[in-house]
């Protein structure tokens, strides 16, 4: 299973976690705040960190910019908050959070989070060879090395996904998602549910996203089982 680390000033919550995590098979270590979980992250080497949005010390959002910044975001973050705003977190996710949970955390929502940042981190650590650093990459990287690059595939002769640069970074992000799901729906032949798998979407919100990124859904075969 896997190494989780647990950052929250709480400590009932950090039990609570640690003890359902633990249930579940995985090795849990817990840190109280931003220190800690630096020293944490240096020591255990965690597959998945769970850090919470307010912290005395350093809140959860700086030290995620702060792994982000030096290179050591190399592990899927998913950030926990009970007052959190929405632009709180849009900005982690934009950093490099994987997901957000909002406190108090469903059983539910918290296992799922977890299996899906698991999964995108073994996703992540398979890709290494071809780019030793894929995780965390802002759109500027992201759009030098173009898609494939960042997928860290070689899927053989393919034209270069350009984007362009001197756009605004929401316009050259849409670009990029809409380059992205285009080619995972060509490669797993339309089918929504093998995409949302590989995408770790679920597939109401893959449609959503699809849509809203004006990708065209009735282009050659697009199947929903």
């Amino acid at each position: 299973m896997a190494n989780i680390l647990v950052v929250d000033d709480e400590l009932g919550i950090r039990d609570l976690l640690q003890e359902i995590l633990n249930d579940e098979g995985h090795t849990v270590e817990v840190a109280e705040n931003a220190a800690q979980a630096r020293a944490a992250r240096l020591r255990d080497r965690p597959d998945l960190v769970l850090l919470d949005i307010w912290m005395p010390d350093t809140d959860g959002v700086t030290l995620l910019k702060e792994w982000s910044s030096s290179g050591a975001l190399t592990m899927p973050v998913i950030m926990m908050s009970g007052h959190a705003t929405i632009d709180t977190a849009v900005e982690a996710t934009k950093i490099g959070a994987l997901a957000f949970l909002e406190k108090p955390i469903t059983l539910q929502k918290l296992l799922k989070a977890v299996e899906q940042g698991l999964a995108r981190g073994t996703v992540r650590k398979l890709q290494t060879p071809a780019y030793p650093q894929p995780v965390s990459m802002s759109i500027e990287m992201a759009v030098e090395i173009g898609v494939e690059g960042l997928l860290g595939l070689d899927a053989g002769p393919q034209p270069r996904q350009s984007f362009g640069l001197d756009k605004p970074l929401r316009e050259a992000r849409d670009e990029f998602e809409k380059a992205y799901f285009e080619y995972h729906l060509a490669k797993e032949n339309g089918s929504m549910t093998r995409v949302a798998e590989k995408t770790g979407l679920e597939r109401t919100h893959l449609y959503r996203k699809l849509k809203q990124l004006g990708v065209d859904l009735t282009r050659g075969k697009r199947s929903v089982v």
